[in-house]
């Protein structure tokens, strides 16, 4: 009885060592490590192969934007940066002109782009209307109670330098934009925070344009 089955067992056994073996021996696939020079060289020359332009061209030298229209991205973090990129690529942000280089990017080039976009320093900007900066501060710093609309310092901070992940910078960021994405809020445009939304529709026009001024003179 032995004898009849042993060399099926000794070839079964053999052959479970060898999976086992294949099995265990495989490792896991490595997360590519972000490289922020990467970033930087993607950043400043895009890429002509596959038709992306440089980002510097919109954005400007080391993140920060001469075009009001376009943000400032010195200094934003890291997470929040990545995030936003991938959002891109989502309904949830649809944008003519950056959703189509967002598909572009692999998912390492947008955390390398964010890395290197992170380290920058973001130049200052400054507040505009002396009319409506008590406006701007008071609603920054307190909130509007009788809209329960909350402070923005206590997710964007005092000085406006954001929080990882969720909260951008918004200390030093052009007015236009700043103006226009609370609108894209407002009117359910962007839809890739929930909070924004809802904090964008109780402010009027004049509010959103006091904040946004004050907002850009924040350090």
């Amino acid at each position: 009885m032995n004898r009849l089955f042993s060399p099926v067992v000794s070839s079964m056994f053999l052959a479970l060592m060898a999976f086992s073996g294949a099995t265990y021996s495989a490792e896991a696939p490595k997360a590519a490590k972000v490289d922020p020079a990467k970033g930087s060289t993607l950043y400043a020359d895009g890429d002509n192969a596959r038709g992306l332009p440089a980002c510097v061209s919109c954005h400007g030298a080391a993140g920060n934007s001469t075009i009001t229209a376009n943000p400032k991205l010195a200094g934003q973090p890291q997470e929040y940066l990545y995030k936003q990129l991938v959002d891109f690529t989502k309904p949830e942000r649809a944008n003519p002109v950056m959703t189509t280089f967002a598909k572009m990017l692999s998912d390492e080039e947008k955390r390398n782009v964010a890395a290197y976009l992170a380290t920058q320093s973001s130049k200052p900007g400054a507040a505009k209307n002396r009319e409506t900066i008590d406006l701007g501060k008071k609603i920054y710093r307190g909130g509007i109670a009788e809209k329960n609309v909350p402070a923005c310092a206590s997710c964007h901070g005092p000085a406006g330098a954001g929080n990882p992940a969720k909260y951008p910078r918004i200390g030093g960021q052009h007015q236009d934009y700043t103006i226009a994405q609370l609108g894209a809020f407002k009117a359910n445009g962007r839809k890739n925070s929930p909070e924004m939304t809802t904090i964008a529709q109780r402010l009027s026009d004049d509010e959103m344009k006091a904040v946004a001024d004050y907002v850009a003179g924040l350090k």
